[in-house]
């Protein structure tokens, strides 16, 4: 599964990967779009009638939601001081392209009983087709798993190794569910 293709408008497509698992995401109760950029998965997820926390720290780039029904947006900077999301917690979780270790314990804890983590990003061996290339952006083999493993989160699906859409790149990704 791909990450994301542009359409003939140049609209950022939603990750392959989340378009296919997002059924898995209970109804009915918030999901988390964890760094979501300009929003290509909260649109997808709204469409879908489910509620959206989306967050990012690029306020013009999570501006573009505002209004759209079922989205709420908040502008977090989630790699520096406190934890924003502490005592929240989310049926699901959704990020792609983004890795900040620090925080991965943080995260798995805001997923509530029953809830579903959606994760896809870059790993190690990316360097040989452009960007990310610095290792401390890049999952090392079996990162994903372990860190869901450590959380006690049950695999659902994972994927790792080359992809050759949208363009070639090196990627991680995982499905899991927390138990009730």
């Amino acid at each position: 599964m791909s990450s994301s293709s542009n359409d003939s408008h140049g609209i950022i497509r939603p990750s392959r990967w989340v378009e296919h698992y997002s059924a898995l995401l209970p109804d009915f109760a918030p999901v988390l779009d964890l760094a979501c950029g300009g929003g290509r998965h909260a649109r997808l997820l709204a469409a879908q009638n489910r509620r959206i926390f989306a967050v990012d720290r690029d306020l013009s780039a999570i501006s573009a939601l505002d209004g759209l029904p079922g989205v709420e947006t908040a502008c977090l900077d989630l790699e520096a001081g406190d934890w924003p999301l502490a005592g929240r917690r989310f049926a699901g979780i959704v990020v792609t392209n983004y890795l900040w270790r620090p925080r991965l314990p943080d995260l798995l804890a805001t997923l509530a009983p029953g809830g579903v983590l959606i994760y896809e990003t870059f790993m190690d061996g990316n360097a040989a087709y452009g960007k990310p290339s610095n290792p401390e952006f890049l999952l090392r083999p079996g990162e994903l798993r372990a860190v869901a493993t450590a959380a006690g989160l049950e695999e659902i699906a994972c994927f790792e190794g080359y992809a050759g859409e949208p363009k070639p790149c090196v990627r991680q990704a995982i499905v899991a569910r927390r138990p009730t």
